[in-house]
């Protein structure tokens, strides 16, 4: 498998998933401004949509969208338990999670990336965000991650809060998502996936 990625973009969540699956994959750098990866070809060939994460299967399927890519690499090596099995209930509520977590999380925060934004209507948005980490904070009082055990939606998260600096969100205002931050960030996959990603070769 190749995954296609960008340094601290979306792409690590799966890239995190890979290395706690143990799964053979090759990972490809992608320029967000250029769209060219460090195969030297254009990424709009293997994903017209022109973002990250993008998974090439052996088969030479493409497959795109962080939640799709998260479930079913999970699904390839169920014995980790990094998803709960299909057509259970605890799968339904692992899709609901992911399904919160790139609309209100993902997509709540990524308007604050743009500089086009003006700062009062980036203030209406962060109101808003900080909602959402509220609801978070409250989930993750009583318990280490957000389905019990470790899994997919954790990586998912981490990747997503790990951007909060950059719009001068302090996390340490949410104590139980600051502890689920350092928790998340002292796994040996973690720090594994963000040292690969740095070490690869800039296109």
């Amino acid at each position: 498998m190749k995954l296609y990625f960008a340094p601290h973009a979306c792409s690590l969540s799966p890239h995190i998933v890979l290395r706690e699956l143990g799964l053979p994959f090759e990972l490809v750098r992608v320029n967000n401004k250029t769209k060219q990866t460090s195969e030297g070809r254009s990424f709009l060939e293997v994903n017209p949509k022109g973002y990250v994460a993008a998974l090439v299967l052996d088969n030479g399927e493409v497959l795109t969208e962080g939640p799709a890519i998260l479930q079913y690499l999970a699904d390839l090596k169920p014995e980790a338990k990094l998803a709960p099995a299909n057509g259970t209930w605890e799968r339904v509520r692992l899709q609901e999670t992911l399904n919160f977590v790139t609309s209100e999380i993902h997509a709540g925060c990524s308007p604050l990336f743009s500089s086009d934004i003006p700062e009062n209507v980036k203030d209406i948005i962060k109101e808003k965000f900080h909602k959402r980490l509220d609801n978070l904070d409250a989930t993750l009082t009583c318990k280490d991650y957000l389905l019990g055990e470790f899994g997919v939606a954790d990586a998912y998260l981490y990747t997503v809060l790990s951007w909060l600096p950059h719009f001068s969100i302090d996390i340490k205002r949410w104590k139980a998502l600051a502890r689920f931050m350092d928790r998340i960030g002292a796994r040996v996959t973690v720090r594994a996936a963000l040292a690969a990603e740095e070490a690869t070769p800039f296109v």
